[in-house]
């Protein structure tokens, strides 16, 4: 069988090639057709001036799934996992067209890396050709990666609660904005969970930040019992998981208007609050159909206008009783945080005060 020529898809002011064009990345859903990879570029160039206000001049590391995406299909876990079907792209490959730029960013463990920087829609179209389906964007702008300018609440259903649950903490979550003088920007995470942005003055460490996170959930968990900071899943029950790790160096969520690999090619899709309390199911929200949501305008559009102060959040972190909390796995032990092990396997006389196994 011959090999379907390469296609041209326009972005901006550049045409970008793709090649196989008709290869399938999704398959036929419930919901949707069979989406090819050219379908897939032409939806990333008909969102990417949109997508540019929340994703431009951020490090942003690509999920790459080079052969498309299909149920029973793995995410690796780690640069050595080989037998995964995608990955994170952290570092910009080689053969990158001239204007796909990077920014230099460094790891938690000290390393550095060139990681993709978008400064066009086209770059956006040149890297869901390579298969990207999912950007994950820093909260970092390039002039200053050391400085977030964006808080990030990920309100994620654990086993036995579902979207509808994420739907109602969401509003309990808004009204806390709102009474500390802050406004948030909603969107769906494109599968149960919800996230909510909130544009920040970038004088604050990522410590910092994430410290904010904790102050903010430990809030939420006062006023809702359904909601949770607790990080070890054993202890976190039917409840909302308000993931302030999220908020650390090198975490990252998916980006504003990206696809997501699961079924029907949902879409993370940025919501006013209004909308997003009338969603009943955001699977609704996929390549086919988020167009003719962002024709009503964009609900994100004003979000630059104004960065608000960390100061109330930190303030709730001060106050509220809890101290630090584990950082994820690949961290170094960071000072004042709780022992790296689970709840149930702990053995109280084995670890010291200051959460270090006693004889190491």
């Amino acid at each position: 069988m011959a090999k379907t020529p390469a296609a041209v898809v326009t972005a901006g002011e550049r045409e970008v090639r793709v090649s196989s064009p008709d290869r399938v990345v999704y398959e036929a859903s419930e919901r949707t057709p069979a989406i090819t990879k050219l379908e897939v570029c032409e939806y990333v160039a008909d969102v990417g001036a949109t997508m540019m206000r929340t994703i431009g001049q951020r490090p942003t590391a690509m999920e790459r799934w080079p052969d498309g995406w299909r149920e029973g299909m793995r995410l690796a876990v780690g640069p050595k996992d080989s037998g995964a079907d995608g990955f994170y792209q952290k570092r910009l490959p080689r053969g990158a067209p001239d204007y796909v730029e990077t920014v230099d960013i460094t790891f938690p463990s000290g390393r550095s890396a060139a990681e993709l920087c978008p400064t066009e829609p086209a770059s956006l179209v040149w890297a869901a050709h390579m298969g990207t389906l999912t950007f994950h964007p820093w909260p970092v702008r390039r002039a200053d990666v050391d400085h977030p300018d964006e808080l990030r609440l990920d309100l994620d259903p654990q086993p036995g609660t579902d979207f509808a649950d994420a739907q109602r903490v969401a509003g309990v979550a808004r009204e806390l904005l709102e009474e500390l003088g802050l406004r948030g920007y909603p969107k769906t995470s494109g599968n149960r969970g919800i996230h909510v942005y909130v544009r920040i003055e970038p004088r604050w460490s990522f410590e910092e930040l994430r410290h904010a996170a904790i102050g903010f959930g430990r809030e939420l968990e006062r006023r809702d019992d359904s909601v949770t900071t607790a990080w070890w899943k054993e202890e976190r029950g039917k409840r909302i998981f308000v993931d302030f790790n999220q908020n650390n160096r090198d975490r990252t969520i998916a980006g504003a208007w990206s696809l997501r690999a699961r079924p029907g090619a949902p879409v993370s899709t940025p919501m006013t609050w209004e909308q997003l309390a009338a969603v009943t199911d955001p699977r609704e929200y996929n390549l086919t159909t988020v167009l003719d949501h962002l024709a009503d305008g964009d609900p994100w559009a004003d979000m630059d206008e104004q960065a608000y102060s960390l100061d109330p959040l930190l303030r709730l972190w001060e106050t509220l009783p809890g101290g630090e909390l584990n950082f994820p796995p690949d961290y170094p032990k960071m000072p004042g945080e709780p022992p790296r092990v689970q709840p149930s396997k702990k053995v109280a006389e084995h670890w010291d005060a200051d959460g270090n196994r006693i004889g190491e």
